[in-house]
């Protein structure tokens, strides 16, 4: 089973994907804000990483790059999930390593079908 870390502020967002993982069969552990990912990165390593952009502490961009300038963490793909459409931030946030950017609302399926294939590539 695949370990999904999903780093949202938004408690109702949070919860909502945290339902959603589970009943497609991954593990999921969650992550309030940007520091608190970073930290729980450190001591229990996900398989990928659902990020939102605007948080408080440090913003899902800043996140990303810590991640991807890490040697023991710059495997782990990032996918942004932001309700921040435009194609400045689906282009930041491919700069800063993200594997792929979602925008927010979203369908389910699309979510869970961008985990499998970068979990799966085939």
């Amino acid at each position: 089973m695949s370990t999904v870390l999903v780093v949202e502020d938004s408690y109702t967002q949070r919860h909502l994907l945290e339902e959603l993982l589970k009943a497609n069969a991954f593990d999921v552990k969650t992550a309030c804000d940007g520091i608190e990912a970073l930290e729980q990165i450190q001591f229990d390593r996900p398989d990928i990483i659902i990020l939102d952009i605007v948080m408080p502490r440090l913003n899902g961009y800043e996140v990303c790059r810590k991640i991807k300038r890490n040697p023991e963490t710059q495997a782990v793909p990032v996918i942004f999930c932001s309700s921040n459409a435009g194609m400045s931030d689906h282009y930041w946030g491919l700069k800063m390593g993200a594997i792929a950017y979602i925008s927010k609302p979203f369908q389910p399926q699309e979510l869970i079908q961008t985990i499998n294939q970068v979990l799966n590539p085939s």
